[in-house]
Parts: C-alpha cells; sequence; structure tokens
C-alpha cells in the first residue's frame, strides 16, 4: 500500500504510533514532525534503523512543508495529562497549542484526512472542525476507539471469549462522561443480557455483569495506567494505527470515532463518539443505533458536559 502519514508530535504517542506504523503495512512514508528537533531525530533514526527487518519504508524528521500530500495527517500535539489530573483540565493549553500549529499544518496538507488525538480530544476535534476551514468529512477524531477497545478487553476477559467475538460500543466524551449503550452489546449475534444462560448450557459458569463496574474499568483505565507507568501509548497508538488502515481501505468501515453532530439524537454543535462511518473519503455519517430513553440521556448529559467546557475556552 502507497500511503503517506504525517504525524504532528514525537511524544510517548506520536513516536509510539511512528514505531506502530512501521511495524505494519500501512504507509510507505512516515514524516514525523515536533518542536524539539533533536527529540524527533532521535525517534525517527532509532525507528528506522529498525526497518531493515521489513519492506523498505521511507521515515524522516520533516518539517510542515514536508507533509506535502500526506494521505493523513495525525495530530498528538499537547501538554500530557498528569497523575491525578482530569482530561479537562488540560484544555486551554492544548487548544493553544493546536490554534498554533493549524496554519501552517492545513496550508501543506489540504486535501489530507486529519485523525486528532491530543486530549481533551472531543474538544481538540470540536476546535480543529471550527478553525481549519476543511470540509467536516476530513476530520476524525480518534474519540471512544480506545475506551471501546478496553471495553472489549473487560468483556472479553470476563465472559472468556474473543475480543473479535464482543461487538460492544463505548459512547460520548473519551473521559468521564462516556457511557456503555448496553441495549447495543452483543456477543456475536447474543446479547451480553442473554448470554449467561447460553453459557450456562454450554457448561461455562459465567458470573452476572457488574456493569457499572465495567464503565468504571473503562474510564478509570488510563489513570491506572498513568499513575503506574506514566503515560498511555500502546494500546492508543494501536487503536489509531487501526483508524488509519480503515482510512486507507477500499470501503467504509463503522467506528466510534469522534465528529460534529447535526441533530442526531437531538445533539448539535458538539464532538462526540456514536457508531460512525468511515472510511477512504473520512466520515460519511452517523450511524444510527437503537437505544433507549436512559442512553440517549447518558449521551445527552455527555454533550452537554462537553459544551460547558468549550463555553469555557478561549477560541480567538
Amino acid at each position: 500500500m502507497s500511503s503517506k502519514i504525517t504525524i504532528i508530535g514525537a511524544g510517548s504517542v506520536g513516536a509510539t504510533i511512528a514505531y506502530t506504523l512501521s511495524c505494519e503495512d500501512i504507509a510507505s512514508e512516515i514524516v514525523l514532525i515536533d518542536i524539539n528537533k533533536q527529540k524527533v531525530e532521535g525517534e525517527v533514526m532509532d525507528i528506522a534503523q529498525g526497518t531493515c527487518f521489513r519492506d523498505p519504508i521511507s521515515i524522516v524528521a520533516g518539517d510542515y512543508s514536508d507533509a506535502k500530500d500526506s494521505d493523513i495527517v495525525i495530530i498528538t500535539s499537547g501538554i500530557a495529562r498528569k497523575p491525578g489530573q482530569t482530561r479537562i483540565e488540560l484544555t486551554q493549553t492544548n487548544v493553544n497549542i493546536l490554534k498554533s500549529i493549524t496554519p501552517d499544518i492545513v496550508k501543506a496538507a489540504p486535501n489530507a484526512l486529519y485523525i486528532i488525538v491530543s486530549n481533551p480530544v472531543d474538544i481538540m476535534t470540536y476546535v480543529f472542525t471550527k478553525i481549519s476551514g476543511l470540509p467536516e468529512n476530513q476530520i476524525i477524531g480518534s474519540g471512544t476507539i480506545l475506551d471501546t477497545a478496553r471495553l472489549r478487553c473487560g468483556l472479553s476477559e470476563h465472559f472468556k471469549v474473543a475480543q473479535k467475538n464482543i461487538h460492544a460500543y463505548v459512547f460520548g466524551e473519551h473521559g468521564d462522561t462516556s457511557f456503555v449503550p448496553w441495549s447495543g452489546a452483543y456477543i456475536s449475534g447474543v446479547s451480553v443480557d442473554e448470554y449467561y444462560k447460553l453459557a450456562d448450557s454450554l457448561g461455562k459458569d459465567v458470573k452476572e455483569l457488574d456493569k457499572e463496574g465495567m464503565l468504571t474499568y473503562v474510564q478509570k483505565s488510563g489513570g491506572q495506567i498513568i499513575a503506574n507507568k506514566g503515560a498511555t501509548f500502546y494500546a492508543v497508538s494501536k487503536a489509531v494505527c487501526k483508524l488509519c488502515s480503515i482510512l486507507l481501505a477500499a470501503s467504509d468501515s463503522i467506528a466510534t470515532v469522534s465528529s460534529m453532530m447535526h441533530g442526531e439524537y437531538g445533539i448539535e454543535d458538539v464532538c462526540l463518539s456514536t457508531l460512525t462511518l468511515v472510511g477512504p473519503n473520512g466520515i460519511q455519517g452517523k450511524v444510527p443505533m437503537r437505544m433507549n430513553k436512559g442512553e440517549i440521556e447518558r449521551l445527552k448529559a455527555s454533550a452537554d458536559a462537553l459544551k460547558a467546557v468549550i463555553a469555557q475556552i478561549n477560541l480567538d
């Protein structure tokens, strides 16, 4: 596959995305850009020296002009979350960083699909949508794809079923107001609520799932990892690389990515994650999922929480 991917930000997440991409057949050219030139050159040298074990790939430490003709631009720039700090507390600092880099990167790569990874990702996706001047379909926030992966990991461990057979999602903010619409959670074709009976008939001992406990596991995993090792970067990098492969595929897929809402579920003018049709032409639209009244209310509450933050930040 011949494709060019530019990554803005060579911190733990950006560098790990570059490394992960270098291990897979997603990109033929990778450009890594960071304000810290020495750091980015070191990262590129380290990654490039391991590429003799794969088909040839170009990996360079570049400037914004080197992003020309990129198929995908991934923005990871920002200050990392500290132990005990919420994603929302990062907001204004990282919004200011995003505002400073947006004109240069958009000028260099106006036709690229943009993946926003910087936290708080829903706010950053909203800001980039408002200030970039790009069509909305080109802007994809990584949203709750990581949260959804964490959910499936947790459900896989609980039910002792392969993650690939679990179809369950996390909606809303990538953060503390996210939730799981359990009415749309399935293990293959069987709803989670019905799976206990099936498991019992197969002689499997499966304890009843603590749904709120599982949501807590999803929401607090990032903070726990940060407390234990200082940062999270492996799982999010795999999630972003999967999203890259979706954007470069021959047809569309459905993923929980963050994008602008236009009246879906009664929500407007905010970016958050619901099921979204996404592919080589970027965001194609939201895929409506049947949810009960309580789940729709939780989605609206997540949207309201994000809007409250947006109202407090300076976009000028």
